[in-house]
């Protein structure tokens, strides 16, 4: 892959602007009107699959951040943003490969739109969708003019799961070659297994429904698995959607050489306790031994070596528990190791636990705790990490092993879901961004404690989780009418950051 691709490539990425209209972004005097979609790939791809966030893990109650007041620790976000510029950039790639010819690049388009549709709504609710989209494929791109209708979750659902089978079913040899493609190399059918793995992720986040729209979710579900032909997914972490990093400049790892990642980051006492729980080696290589304990000279494989503080809990309280030397550091290699690991979009391991969670749902035949069982090897393989002096310790395929035979591990009736989830949970600490806290929001698994007496978010008096984001100041300032008819639509309480969303329902 040829990762540096992307130096040259951000050129051509749209500059900084302060007014935020969709609008505002179709032209720029600084960038050329004309490239190839090759030129564009790299760029796009850098972007979709930096989900390295330590923002994220702190809201999914991994990591404890001990310098100040955390708003994503506390649950006290107010706003985020829509991802227009991104979108912009897509659908640029997707005009120069009509203009050109190289249709798969068209199709490419058609996944990534998908999935920033996917996480703009996971994260407000109802967005602009359809107006969007016609506009693109009628080739204006006006965004339904100035000021797109929102469409409700329910049918940006419905039509991105239509865009993610059209985009799957016609990417083909025929369509051309796929150059710039710092991902996957250019290589046809690996694309074709994360289309058809992230739609299995889509339709399982819609487990709280039957249907969206004219789709049935079981039966996609089903009919993805049944037909690997047709609907090729991963089959191991070779398929993985994964950017990786370099030991060189603009490529290295997000965190790296990163001061406050140096210091000011610590593992949650939540989290401590499920890996010590469950005698789980990979607490080895997400955090480091407690001052205290590599002060005594206990063994660094030591689960009593490690503890947590605790994220709910004041920041007094935080940094009295840090000073004493209790608490455990995220490990040394997210600050000092340039390449670290690959950046995950999305992993084989994730698309076990999806097949063990459809088939203790009865969507799919086969027995879950087998893809269970897969999915935790699956995971532990890709978290295993060679003893460095910078990672300090790993474990071995025999600690996997180890690990998988303890009697502890067996699904449990009645507690499938919960089993499988946590062990997915655990799999994506300090990766696939905001998607093991869009997990828990669907299933409740496991508890994010909120009792420690930090947690500013209040429902009913009480402190909770926050559900959602506001919607961004500039839809309140350019396309107010129709923002304020979706929130009336969705919201008793109006646009609040504990609204339950149609997903959730």
């Amino acid at each position: 892959m040829k990762y540096l691709m992307i130096i040259s490539a951000l050129c051509l990425v749209m500059a900084s602007v302060s007014c935020k209209k969709f609008s505002d972004f179709q032209n720029n005097p600084n960038l050329p009107t004309v490239a190839d979609p090759s030129s564009l790939l790299p760029s796009i791809e850098a972007d979709a699959f930096a989900n390295i966030s330590a923002d994220a893990d702190l809201a999914s109650r991994y990591l404890v951040y001990t310098q100040s007041k955390a708003a994503s620790q506390y649950y006290s976000w107010t706003r985020s943003g829509f991802n227009y510029e991104a979108i912009t950039q897509v659908v640029k790639m997707q005009q120069e490969a009509r203009r050109t010819g190289k249709t798969n690049y068209i199709y490419l388009g058609k996944f990534f739109r998908a999935y920033y549709m996917i996480g703009m709504t996971m994260a407000f609710g109802d967005i602009p969708y359809s107006q969007m989209m016609q506009s693109i494929e009628g080739g204006k791109f006006d965004a339904g003019a100035v000021k797109p209708v929102y469409d409700t979750q329910e049918q940006i659902f419905e039509g991105v799961l239509k865009e993610l089978k059209i985009a799957a079913d016609s990417l083909s040899e025929a369509g051309g070659g796929i150059a710039g493609d710092i991902i996957y190399g250019g290589n046809i059918t690996n694309w074709k297994k994360l289309i058809n793995s992230y739609t299995l992720r889509v339709l399982m986040s819609l487990s709280k429904k039957t249907t969206v729209g004219s789709v049935q979710i079981s039966q996609r579900f089903k009919e993805i698995i049944e037909s690997p032909e047709k609907y090729p997914i991963f089959q191991s972490n070779e398929d993985n959607g994964a950017l990786p990093y370099y030991a060189l400049a603009a490529n290295r790892y997000p965190y790296f050489n990163d001061n406050s990642m140096k210091t000011d980051y610590y593992l949650d006492s939540s989290f401590v306790r499920i890996l010590q729980q469950l005698k789980d080696p990979r607490l080895f290589v997400y955090g480091r031994p407690t001052p205290n304990a590599a002060g005594s000279n206990m063994p660094p494989d030591d689960f009593d070596a490690y503890g947590g503080l605790r994220g709910s809990a004041t920041l007094d309280y935080n940094t009295s528990k840090k000073g004493k030397g209790t608490a455990s550091q995220i490990n040394k290699r997210y600050a000092y190791d340039s390449i670290n690991e690959v950046s995950l979009l999305m992993g084989y391991s994730e698309v076990e636990f999806l097949m063990a969670e459809a088939a203790a749902r009865k969507w799919i035949n086969g027995d879950p705790g087998a893809y269970y069982r897969k999915g935790i090897e699956a995971a532990m393989n890709f978290s295993m990490y060679e003893t460095t002096s910078i990672s300090g310790i790993s474990y071995t395929q025999q600690d996997i092993a180890r690990y998988l035979a303890q009697p502890s591990l067996l699904l449990q009736p009645g507690k499938e879901i919960e089993q499988i989830i946590t062990q997915k949970y655990i799999s994506m600490f300090m990766q696939c961004g905001w998607w093991p806290f869009y997990e828990q929001r669907r299933t409740g698994f496991p508890d994010f404690d909120v009792a420690g007496g930090g947690v500013t978010n209040m429902v009913n008096g009480k402190p909770a989780v926050a559900l959602r984001w506001n919607y961004p100041t500039d839809e309140y300032t350019n396309n107010d009418e129709n923002l304020e008819l979706a929130v009336r639509r969705q919201y008793t309480n109006g646009d609040v950051i504990n609204g339950k969303m149609w997903l959730l329902k």
